[in-house]
C-alpha cells in the first residue's frame, strides 16, 4: 500500500498576535507534524497552536533550495507540513518561488490566508482606509531599495494618487520616503508609524511627513514597521469625514427603501 501524502500548507500567521491567526490556520498547525516558519518575523507565541510533538524549523537562515528540500522530503515521507509565513502570505511572502519549485517536484500545496499588518494597524488606530468621498483606494507598496521596484510602480508615481497608503519594508529608508510623500501630500500632512503591530511591543506613532525620519530615528525604529499616510490618517487629525450612503436613511438600495 502506498504511503498517504499531504499537500504543503502555506499559512498566514497574522501580524503577531497569536489570536489573529484564522481558525483554519490554527487547525492546520494543530495537525502539523512539521512547521517550517519564518523565524525572523513569526513570534514564538503563534507556534503554541502547534502540537507538542510537531517539529519546528526556522527558515530565517535558510536559502530557497534548503527550504524546498525540507518541504519535498517531508511531503514524500507522508508528513503533514505547514509553511508558516507572517501576515498574509500573498503580501511580500515570497511564496511564488517556493510554489514554482514545489510544482517542479509535483508536490501539491494549499494556501490559508492571514491578516496582514496594514489591517491590524487600521484596527489599532481606529481608522477606515476607504473613506467616502475622500478615497476608495488602498495602495500597498514599498520604497525601492535592495529589492528593486518596477519604475511604473515607483512610490512617487503611486503617491500622486493621494489615496490611503500602507508602505511596507521601508522604515530604514524613511528619509527618502519622506521626500516622496512630502511632494505628493505636503510636508505638514500627518502620517503614522505602526511598529510591531499586534505584538506586545506595538507602538503607533503619529507625526508629520516632514518629521518622519527624525521620529523614526528618535524612536530607534528601522525595521518591523510600516508607514501609513493618506486621508484615513488625516482624519485622525482634522476629524472631518463624509458619511457613506450605505446607512443613509435617504438612500435606497436592494435591502432598504429610502
Amino acid at each position: 500500500m502506498s504511503k498517504k501524502r499531504y499537500p504543503i500548507v502555506f499559512c498566514g500567521a497574522g501580524p503577531g498576535d497569536p489570536e489573529l491567526i484564522t481558525v483554519k490556520g490554527q487547525r492546520a498547525l494543530q495537525r502539523a507534524e512539521l512547521v517550517l516558519y519564518t523565524g525572523s518575523l513569526v513570534p514564538e507565541s503563534v507556534l503554541t497552536w502547534a502540537s507538542q510533538g510537531a517539529e519546528r524549523i526556522s527558515s530565517a537562515a535558510l536559502a530557497l533550495d534548503q527550504i524546498v528540500a525540507i518541504l519535498v522530503r517531508a511531503h514524500e515521507a507522508g508528513r503533514r507540513v505547514v509553511r508558516l509565513h507572517t501576515g498574509d502570505p500573498s503580501v511580500y511572502g515570497a511564496i511564488s518561488e517556493q510554489i514554482d519549485a514545489l510544482e517542479r517536484h509535483a508536490v501539491p500545496y494549499t494556501i490559508i490566508p492571514g491578516v496582514t499588518a496594514a489591517f491590524a494597524a487600521a484596527a489599532s488606530m481606529g481608522i477606515e482606509f476607504t473613506l467616502p468621498e475622500k478615497t476608495q483606494t488602498l495602495i500597498i507598496s514599498r520604497m525601492s531599495g535592495r529589492t528593486p521596484v518596477p519604475a511604473s510602480e515607483s512610490l512617487a508615481s503611486l503617491a500622486r494618487h493621494k489615496a490611503s497608503m500602507a508602505i511596507y519594508l521601508s522604515a530604514a529608508l524613511a528619509s527618502q520616503v519622506a521626500v516622496v510623500l512630502a511632494d505628493a501630500f505636503g510636508p505638514d500632512a500627518p502620517c503614522a508609524v505602526a511598529y510591531k503591530v499586534s505584538h506586545p511591543q506595538e507602538r503607533m506613532i503619529m507625526t508629520r511627513i516632514a518629521d518622519l525620519a527624525q521620529t523614526l530615528q528618535q524612536a530607534g525604529i528601522d525595521r518591523h514597521a510600516m508607514i501609513l499616510v493618506g486621508p484615513a490618517v488625516g482624519r485622525l487629525r482634522d476629524g472631518k469625514m463624509a458619511r457613506s450612503r450605505l446607512y443613509d436613511s435617504g438612500f435606497s438600495h436592494g435591502y432598504r427603501p429610502a
